[in-house]
């Protein structure tokens, strides 16, 4: 295994800590994290050119001016929760999916409960969207990066109305 390196980069939703190695993208962690990525003595702060990378596509996307990511990932996780997580990818920018969608989406229509805890895990926020998984009645349900974070990234991509002014990204 080769070194992770990470480090933290400023965003409109807080800093977010990005980490990568020469296999991909490993993590992307909001300021407070519900089930925070698992770290061990592979990781280490620096840099790495796929961590500039990552910074320059979260910056686009925040800006608006990308809707999709071109990185590639190396997410630690079950097959089962890799299935879930590259799932997430599928759910285009400005929309929203259930998590029976997702469930059948995978293969898996009565798993709706495990794809939501395997959903709830996914270290790679926003690069695999699972913000914009909702609730059946179309309830903002838990996110790992706080309900607020989930609201501004769907709200961001107009997958929901806005309900205060967009930050100034470059204050």
């Amino acid at each position: 295994m080769s070194t992770i390196r990470y480090r933290r980069i400023a965003s409109p939703v807080g800093p977010l800590t990005v980490a990568a190695s020469d296999a991909g993208l490993h993590a992307i962690e909001f300021p407070s994290n519900r089930h925070p990525v698992r770290r061990d003595q592979d990781w280490r702060e620096g840099d790495h050119p796929l961590l500039q990378e990552a910074e320059a596509q979260l910056a686009d996307y925040f800006a608006g001016r990308r809707q999709a990511f071109d990185l590639p990932l190396a997410p630690r996780g079950t097959h089962f929760q890799r299935e879930v997580w590259f799932a997430l990818a599928a759910i285009p920018y400005g929309q929203t999916a259930s998590y029976a969608q997702l469930a059948a989406r995978v293969d898996r229509p009565s798993a709706t409960r495990a794809v939501g805890a395997a959903n709830g895990r996914n270290p790679l926020p926003i690069v695999l969207p699972c913000h914009r998984v909702i609730g059946a009645d179309g309830s903002l349900t838990g996110f790992g990066g706080g309900l607020p974070t989930k609201r501004f990234l769907l709200e961001l991509e107009g997958a929901l109305p806005r309900t205060a002014p967009a930050p100034d990204l470059f204050a």
